[in-house]
């Protein structure tokens, strides 16, 4: 290989390297199931005249707010994320990025989905601004190093999206699109409670007040069987006042008895892999519910 095949070969490498580092700070895996939430939603809603113009612009907004919202926050949080074995790879700790390109990526797609939603609608915008306000300024900024209860608070930015989702297609914020919103946020505890309890030591390195530190195993334990029933009925009712088809309505209630069961499993008879288990089917089952609620709705 010649030296200037060779140079070429590795300066590839570097920008593929640079790109997943920028994909990375975005949480992909996350996002995209933040913006199946809210495209079910509207689907769910719109079905079957959906407009495929307003949804694809809507998922833009949607997509850009919570990527920059993304961004945002692993930039106020690369201290912590530093201090810990399983995000100090993450590419601001790692120093793959320089932190002030990562906070001017982050404002400006931040503002381009904010501003692409308040040109689709003002109450659109208005969720969409909401959840961006309670992700970043009340949980990252202002809960999420004071209490455990951030968690709380910062859920409720992951429940707009799919109300975000509903109102565009619907014009106006109703029962079921409060409670797909609802079941969302009631969700989020199998999801990060478990991640908690997984890595409770780091968290207590980095100085991160979490549920298990503070509360103890068995209520965080309990809290995410609740939660999690509670979540699983949210979105049953939802189904249920759309009036989606029985198939998938059933569909629905077998995935809602499948993780409520795998969360009872986790406080009844507690172990690591159970928890690790019912985290891995957290997103799965969220992705499964939405999916029945949309299926049912075209059916």
């Amino acid at each position: 290989m010649s030296d200037s095949t060779a140079s070429t070969a590795a300066a590839q490498v570097r920008r593929v390297s640079a790109l997943s580092s920028y994909i990375a700070l975005m949480k992909p895996k996350q996002t995209a199931l933040l913006l199946a939430t809210g495209a079910g939603a509207y689907i769910l809603t719109a079905a079957p005249s959906v407009d495929w113009t307003r949804l694809t612009l809507g998922v833009i907004a949607l997509g850009l707010s919570v990527s920059g919202c993304t961004v945002l926050n692993m930039v106020l949080d690369r201290d912590i994320d530093a201090m810990m074995g399983r995000t100090s790879n993450r590419p601001l700790p790692a120093g793959d990025i320089n932190v002030r390109v990562a906070t001017v990526l982050g404002m400006v797609i931040s503002v381009s989905g904010v501003a692409v939603a308040a040109m689709i609608s003002p109450l659109f915008w208005a969720v969409i601004g909401c959840g961006f306000f309670f992700d970043l300024v009340i949980y990252t900024m202002w809960l999420k190093r004071r209490t455990p209860l951030s968690i709380l608070f910062g859920g409720i930015s992951g429940g707009m999206p799919a109300l975000a989702g509903r109102v565009l297609a619907l014009g106006r914020v109703d029962a079921v699109g409060l409670l797909l919103a609802a079941g969302v946020v009631l969700w989020i505890p199998s999801h990060i409670l478990t991640l908690a309890m997984r890595y409770e030591g780091e968290y207590g390195e980095a100085g991160v007040p979490v549920w298990p530190r503070v509360y103890g195993a068995d209520i965080t334990r309990r809290t995410i069987a609740a939660a999690t029933f509670l979540a699983a009925v949210a979105l049953m009712l939802a189904g249920v006042l759309e009036g989606i088809a029985p198939l998938a309505l059933g569909l629905l209630g077998v995935l809602g008895v499948a993780i409520c069961t795998l969360a009872v499993l986790g406080m009844l008879r507690p172990s690591e892999k159970v928890n690790w288990m019912l985290f891995k089917s957290a997103s799965v089952y969220m992705l499964g519910a939405f999916l029945c609620l949309v299926f049912g709705a075209v059916l």
